[in-house]
């Protein structure tokens, strides 16, 4: 595989299709997901990237068992799509960053995912770790993709804002490179922007390339039916009054003739695709038409932001990507593709229409949420950090030696019987 001569921002494709809910936080049972049937779906209606990560149970093994599928590699040859996967999160309290596991960690993800390499690979939830563990394991990274080449693009992922920020900043300085990519999730939804209003200036300014936005549902927070709930239970770090001001948003909305998700979907893929157009790609968009393939020239050849969607059925799916064809039918030159195509010759039209009535809802809905907009929770939380620190201590303490060793008592006498 011959080094990359593009930067990330030209070619990787502006929608991502998640597999994180191939994992059973999101679904009871992920093996009982039509995988190979979404992945089919994805990819005969443009879908061109994939983002997973060996934390996400068996969703490597599964993306790649769908990829590895007669159909997939008759019509979709594997240089046609990009594979995003992670390292160093073992689990929810384990992490290893270092050199040897980033190494073992990356050749597990390509035999999972049968493939000969990998188009990106983040350093995964960085905020759990020290900054020089993130650099320990970003030198490793860039390592494998100069000598065994097999990685192209190397980046962090985490949810912390100024984590994220601070550590583009770190490995800039310290390496003399900047990151390719930096994903932040939940940072742009109805509930929470500041990935636009803090992030993107600081992250650009650090040389980051590409920022996507994942998780525009805030991890399943702005739902009409509250938060997903897998075998893993209620596992969601949002506290109980923001669920509830939630809660009062969904029945805002309802009361308007839309459930929650719709609007907090395509608002943050609308208004991502233009606010993160300067940390966005130029790669092709998915058309959400089968067998039809749309370039980055045909909607404006602008950069556009860069969004991870996440589903588990097909119904979910094809919803998605009507939202994202009525999006990229609202943008320049919409109506001449509409027409061009034999679509609907009012597309262009009605979706400026609806981004206008969204909005008005979007407004509604963080009136409702009041206090709780641009509300993060802590990540990790206090319990994480509560452990961490009891484990430090711990290790610290010295080996024990015959001179620190007790006295031994004298033995018990065993009762009388």
């Amino acid at each position: 595989m011959e080094q990359p001569r593009d930067a990330l921002s030209r070619v990787l494709p502006p929608l991502i299709f998640g597999t994180a809910t191939f994992n059973n936080q999101y679904n009871k049972d992920p093996y009982a997901l039509d995988t190979n049937g979404l992945v089919e779906q994805a990819l005969s209606h443009g879908v061109r990237a994939f983002d997973t990560s060996p934390y996400y149970g068996p969703a490597e093994e599964l993306l790649g068992t769908a990829l590895s599928k007669s159909f997939v590699r008759k019509h979709f040859p594997r240089e046609q799509y990009f594979i995003l996967t992670k390292v160093g999160r073992l689990s929810s309290n384990n992490f290893d960053y270092s050199a040897e596991w980033v190494r073992k960690s990356v050749a597990r993800s390509l035999k999972r995912l049968k493939t000969d390499y990998l188009d990106v690979v983040y350093c995964h939830d960085v905020e759990f770790v020290s900054p020089g563990e993130v650099l320990t394991a970003i030198k490793e990274l860039r390592r494998i993709r100069d000598e065994d080449k097999t990685i192209k693009y190397i980046g962090i992922s985490g949810y912390p804002l100024e984590v994220l920020c601070s550590l583009a900043e770190q490995i800039r300085d310290a390496t003399g490179a900047p990151l390719d990519i930096v994903m932040s999730y939940a940072n742009f939804t109805l509930q929470n922007t500041t990935l636009a209003t803090q992030g993107i200036a600081r992250l650009q300014a650090a040389g980051v390339d590409v920022v996507p936005n994942a998780s525009p549902l805030g991890m399943g927070l702005l739902r009409a039916d509250g938060v997903p709930e897998g075998s893993a239970g209620d596992w969601h770090p949002a506290p109980k009054a923001l669920r509830a001001a939630v809660a009062s948003a969904a029945s805002f909305t309802e009361s308007h003739g839309e459930p929650l998700e719709v609007i907090a979907i395509r608002y943050a893929l609308e208004e991502w695709i233009s606010i993160g157009e300067v940390v966005g790609s130029h790669g092709d968009p998915a058309s959400g038409i089968p067998w039809e393939r749309e370039s980055n020239i045909q909607v404006g050849g602008k950069r556009l932001g860069v969004s991870v969607m996440g589903v588990s059925k097909a119904s979910e799916l094809q919803k998605t990507l009507m939202v994202w064809r009525s999006i990229l039918d609202g943008m320049e030159n919409g109506q001449k593709i509409a027409s061009q195509a034999g679509r609907w010759k009012k597309a262009h039209e009605w979706s400026i229409n609806r981004r206008k009535a969204v909005q008005l809802l979007a407004e509604g809905v963080q009136d409702c949420l009041g206090e709780w907009v641009d509300y993060a929770w802590d990540s990790p939380d206090a319990e994480y950090l509560k452990q961490k620190e009891k484990r430090k201590q711990q290790e610290a303490l010295p080996w024990p030696t015959p001179e620190a060793s007790p006295e031994p008592s004298e033995p018990k006498s065993l009762p009388m019987r």
